[in-house]
């Protein structure tokens, strides 16, 4: 049976809202409709038209409004948003905040009771709105829960993960993770052995599309704001189970999800190969999100293990005659180094933006 709360009408318009400058999550505005979908933009007007054309059919059924913070885009993002879709809650940054931050100041402005974290890039699939809602209700000992990611292909993302330790980030270096797919010890951190078709409840799911209750964002206050990208979403379900709840992965909400769009936008940055992310700013977060939680000896552990692995990559391939790729690991190498030293190890977050 459809809950009453989602047999109210489709959102309305909003207006569009300035604000310069991020702040934490823990004042929000007044509960006044009962979902509010966060998106937060940088340089992706290429994408956000398609994605609202698709989210505003499924709006009709709920209470809904979008809040879209814009991320200083260069592109005309926001003024696109502004012309295209009057109904959509706009707020201006005039400086680039991160995912963290940029969410952190959506959810100020969002009118609420529940949020849907959506990335510009992922295109939830007709009802992932409705049942996502609904899921959420049925299960109020959930704090944030997932969807299916889809790749362009229709092949599954990862999407229900588990958190990372020094043992993990060795598997993965080393290969054997992508070498024994099936296996629960090798393909524990992305759980490639488990039926992506199955629920679970596991560590935490990407931020890329996944439900939280405001009152739950707020008494967390947000996203820590030390992560720019990558790692924030990890660090918020951390702090969800440490608050007794759990964070679910359901399998029947799918999401189109291409990956990295915004990441390709940024100037003078590596993007990774694999998860087209942004080196520099993947190893930051890393370093920041271990020594929180792991501490200083662990931080320094998981840097000397990937420094060392890609040295020793590096010396091989110039043994064999592979300039390419020994010069691949080693800008690696450098890159790991670097953000030791930004970081004082983990300790603190080089100034916004990235």
């Amino acid at each position: 049976m459809t809950s009453p709360v989602l047999e109210k009408g489709s959102a309305g318009a909003a207006p569009a809202l300035q604000r310069g400058a991020s702040s934490t999550a823990g004042a929000t505005t007044p509960v006044k409709c009962a979902l509010s979908v966060l998106i937060v933009t940088y340089n992706s007007k290429r994408l956000i038209g398609a994605l609202l054309d698709q989210l505003q059919p499924q709006l009709a059924p709920l209470d809904a409004e979008v809040v879209v913070v814009d991320n200083a885009s260069h592109d005309g993002t926001a003024d696109e948003l502004a012309a295209r879709y009057p109904w959509v809650r706009l707020v201006r940054s005039e400086h680039n905040l991160g995912f963290a931050a940029g969410n952190n100041l959506g959810a100020q402005h969002a009118r609420g009771a529940m949020l849907l974290l959506l990335n510009p890039d992922a295109l939830p699939e007709p009802g992932a709105l409705e049942d996502g809602m609904r899921l959420m209700q049925q299960t109020p000992g959930v704090g944030m829960a997932g969807g299916r990611l889809l790749d362009t292909d229709g092949s599954t993302q990862p999407s229900a993960r588990m958190f990372p330790t020094l043992f993990q980030e060795f598997v993965v270096l080393s290969g054997l993770a992508a070498r024994y797919p099936k296996s629960k010890l090798w393909g524990h951190f992305d759980r490639t052995w488990a039926d992506p078709g199955a629920a679970a409840v596991v560590d935490w799911v990407p931020g890329a599309f996944a439900f939280i209750r405001a009152s739950t964002f707020a008494s967390l206050k947000g996203f820590d704001e030390r992560f720019f990208l990558y790692y924030e979403e990890v660090d918020l379900c951390r702090r969800l189970q440490a608050a007794g709840l759990q964070v679910h992965y359901w399998p029947q909400l799918r999401v189109q999800h291409i990956g990295g769009e915004s990441a390709k936008t940024v100037t003078g940055q590596k993007v990774s190969k694999a998860g087209s992310q942004l080196t520099l700013w993947r190893v930051r977060a890393g370093l920041l999100y271990y020594r929180k939680h792991h501490g200083l000896p662990v931080a320094w552990a998981v840097n000397r293990l990937e420094c060392n692995w890609h040295a020793l990559r590096a010396w091989n391939a110039r043994r064999k005659g592979q300039v390419d790729k020994a010069e691949e690991s080693e800008a690696l190498v450098a890159v790991l180094q670097q953000a030791w030293g930004e970081t004082m190890g983990g300790r603190v977050s080089p100034p916004r933006p990235w």
